[in-house]
C-alpha cells in the first residue's frame, strides 16, 4: 500500500513536470508563430498594395476603353472563387495556451446571384497545417455586391459548420461558427470578362468547439475553444452567365402640328420606353430642317424660311453605352407653300325695290391664317364697307342688276375676287283706293218711331265705327232716305240719328262724318265708307244743314238708369 501510494504521487509528479514543459514549449511556440503571423501579415498587406497598385493602371485603361466605346461587362449570374488564406486567432486560448496563426491555407466559394446586387454564397476554408491545430469551415449566407464597371465590391455574410483543433494536443473536432466580411473584384477585360481578380477578402471568424472535459492540470486535451480570428484571402475568380438584361430602351417621335406653312413653329416630343428610373436619360434633337430649340424630351423647330417640301426630325436618347441603352426615333413635318385666300360673296335680300338696301357679306378664309384686308365695289348704286360685311344703297337706280364685287388681299399681297348679283325690281303701280258700301239700316220696324235707331240698328252701326277705328284715314258717307207717305225731313232726322250714336256712343270724330239725304224711296240709310285718296259719287244724293232740321223722339234707344 506505501509503495503504490508513493507510486501515484511520483505519476503525479511526472505528469506536472511534463505539463510544464508542454507549457513552455507551447509559449515557445505562440512567440515563434506571433513573430511569423506579423511577418506574414506584412508581406500580404504588402502583396495586397501591390496588387491594388497594379489595377489602378488597369482601371484607367478600363476607363479609356469604356469612352472609347466597349462596353463595360454585365453583372455575372455565378461565381467561382479559389484563393490564398491566412488565419490568424485573436484573445483565444484553451486554459490560458493560444490558438496559433495558419498560414498558408485556402478558401474557395460558389455564389449564385438572383439580380445585379443580391446573391447566395457557399464557402469553404481549409487550414490543416496549424502549427498544433486545423480549421475547416462549411458556411453559406447572403451576399450583396454593387457593381462598378470593373470594380466589384460586395460584403457577405455566413454561418455553417467549423472544424477545429486545439492548441495542444485537441483533435480537429466539428462545431459551429460564423463569418463576415467584404471584398472587391477586378474584372480582367480579356477571356470575355470571364476572369477576375479578388485583391483582398478581409473577414472576421468566429468558431465554438466542444473538446470535452478539459483535462487540468496540464490541460494537454478537452476544453471549449472559442476562436475568434481575422480572415485574409486573395485569388481568381471565375464568372458564368449574366445577370437579367433589362428590355431595351424604346423611343417614339412625334410632331404637332405635321401640315405647316414657313413661319409656323413645329413641336417634337419623344416618348421613352424601358428607362432605367435610377439612372438620367439624356436626349440630343436634329432637324434637316429649320432651326431647332432642344429641351429634354422636347424640342421646338423654327420653320421661317424653309422651302416647300418634307423634312425629318430625329431624336435620340441615351443611359448609358451599352448595348440597349439607348434608342433612336425619327418623325417628318410638310411645309407648304403660301397658298391665297379663298372668298365667296353673298348679297341679303337678293332683290330690292328701289332706294331698299342689301347686306353684302364676303367669306374669306386664309389656309396660312393671314390677316386680311377687304375692299367693295358696285356697278351702280353705292357700297359701304370696308370688314367681312358692307351695304349696297340703291338709291336713285332704275329697275334692273346690280353687280357687287368683293376683294379680299392678305398681308402678303395674294388676293381672291367673288361677285354677288342684287337685282332692283320694278315697284308696283299703286291701285288707287275706292269707296265701298257698309251695312244698310232699315227704319220698317218700328212704324210708331220711324227716325229711331233701333237695336238692330245698333249692331250694323257697331260694326261700322270698328271699321272707322281700323281705317283711321277713312270717312263715313251717311244717306238718308224717306218713303212716298212721308216727308222729306224723315230722310234728314234718320241720318242724325245714325250721325248722334256713332259719335256719342261710339266715339267717332264727327269730321270724319258726312251727312246726305237720296231720292231712293224707303225708310233707310246707306253707309259709304271713303278711304283716303278716294272719292264718293254723290249721285243724286245732296247735303243739308242739319241745324235746320227739326227732330222728334229719341234718335235711339238707351239703357234707363238702374237696368240692363
Amino acid at each position: 500500500m506505501l509503495y503504490s501510494s508513493a507510486l501515484r504521487t511520483q505519476q503525479a509528479a511526472t505528469s506536472t513536470q511534463q505539463a510544464a514543459r508542454n507549457n513552455e514549449a507551447a509559449q515557445a511556440k505562440s512567440k515563434e508563430a506571433q513573430q511569423s503571423t506579423l511577418l506574414n501579415t506584412m508581406l500580404l498587406v504588402a502583396s495586397a498594395a501591390a496588387l491594388l497598385l497594379l489595377l489602378l493602371p488597369l482601371q484607367a485603361a478600363a476607363q479609356a476603353s469604356k469612352s472609347g466605346g466597349a462596353p463595360p461587362p454585365n453583372p455575372s449570374r455565378f461565381d467561382l472563387y479559389g484563393g490564398y488564406g491566412y488565419l490568424h486567432p485573436v484573445n483565444s486560448d484553451i486554459n490560458n495556451i493560444q490558438y496559433q496563426p495558419i498560414n498558408p491555407g485556402a478558401v474557395v466559394s460558389a455564389t449564385g446571384y438572383f439580380n445585379r446586387y443580391i446573391g447566395l454564397q457557399a464557402e469553404g476554408s481549409f487550414f490543416p497545417h496549424g502549427p498544433n491545430d486545423c480549421v475547416y469551415t462549411a458556411q453559406a449566407g447572403p451576399v450583396i455586391r454593387y457593381p462598378k464597371n470593373r470594380f466589384i465590391p460586395f460584403a457577405h455574410a455566413l454561418i455553417g459548420g467549423a472544424k477545429v483543433g486545439g492548441p495542444v494536443f485537441q483533435p480537429c473536432t466539428w462545431g459551429y461558427g460564423a463569418t463576415g466580411g467584404l471584398g472587391f473584384d477586378y474584372i480582367l477585360p480579356a477571356f470575355n470578362n470571364r476572369i477576375a481578380l479578388r485583391p483582398i477578402q478581409a473577414d472576421f471568424n468566429y468558431s465554438h468547439v466542444d473538446y470535452g472535459p478539459l483535462v487540468l492540470p496540464g490541460g494537454v486535451s478537452g476544453g471549449l475553444g472559442e476562436i475568434y480570428a481575422y480572415k485574409l484571402s486573395a485569388g481568381i475568380v471565375i464568372r458564368f452567365g449574366a445577370t437579367a438584361v433589362p428590355p431595351p430602351v424604346q423611343l417614339g417621335c412625334s410632331v404637332q402640328p405635321v401640315d405647316v406653312f414657313p413661319g409656323d413653329p413645329v413641336q417634337a416630343t419623344a416618348t421613352a420606353a424601358n428607362l432605367n428610373a435610377k439612372r438620367p436619360a439624356s436626349y440630343t434633337w436634329t432637324t434637316t430642317g429649320g432651326q431647332i430649340t432642344p429641351k429634354g424630351e422636347t424640342a421646338s423647330i423654327t420653320t421661317a424660311g424653309l422651302a416647300a417640301g418634307d423634312y425629318t426630325v430625329n431624336g435620340h436618347v441615351s443611359q448609358g453605352i451599352r448595348p440597349g441603352m439607348s434608342a433612336d426615333c425619327t418623325a417628318s413635318f410638310r411645309v407648304h407653300a403660301y397658298e391665297p385666300p379663298t372668298l365667296s360673296c353673298s348679297a341679303n335680300p337678293s332683290t330690292v325695290m328701289p332706294g331698299e338696301t342689301s347686306t353684302i357679306t364676303a367669306t374669306a378664309h386664309s389656309p396660312q391664317n393671314r390677316p386680311l384686308t377687304y375692299s367693295y365695289s358696285a356697278s351702280s348704286g353705292q357700297v359701304n364697307g370696308s370688314g367681312a360685311t358692307a351695304t349696297l344703297a340703291t338709291a336713285g337706280d332704275t329697275p334692273g342688276t346690280v353687280t357687287v364685287t368683293c376683294n379680299v388681299v392678305d398681308d402678303l399681297g395674294k388676293g381672291a375676287t367673288a361677285t354677288a348679283s342684287v337685282g332692283i325690281s320694278t315697284p308696283p303701280v299703286p291701285v288707287a283706293p275706292s269707296a265701298r258700301n257698309l251695312c244698310a239700316l232699315s227704319f220698317e220696324r218700328d212704324r210708331k218711331r220711324p227716325v229711331r235707331v233701333d237695336n238692330e240698328a245698333k249692331g250694323c252701326l257697331d260694326d261700322i265705327a270698328l271699321t272707322l277705328n281700323r281705317e283711321s284715314g277713312a270717312k263715313l258717307i251717311i244717306v238718308g232716305h224717306h218713303s212716298e207717305d212721308e216727308k222729306p225731313e224723315a230722310a234728314a232726322e234718320r241720318t242724325l240719328n245714325v250721325e248722334q250714336y256713332l259719335v256719342d256712343e261710339k266715339g267717332i270724330d264727327p269730321t270724319r262724318i258726312e251727312l246726305r239725304t237720296g231720292d231712293t224711296p224707303g225708310r233707310s240709310v246707306e253707309d259709304t265708307l271713303v278711304p283716303a285718296g278716294a272719292s264718293f259719287n254723290s249721285g243724286s244724293t245732296a247735303t243739308f244743314d242739319g241745324s235746320s232740321v227739326k227732330r222728334r223722339g229719341q234718335a235711339y234707344g238707351k239703357v234707363k238708369s238702374g237696368k240692363r
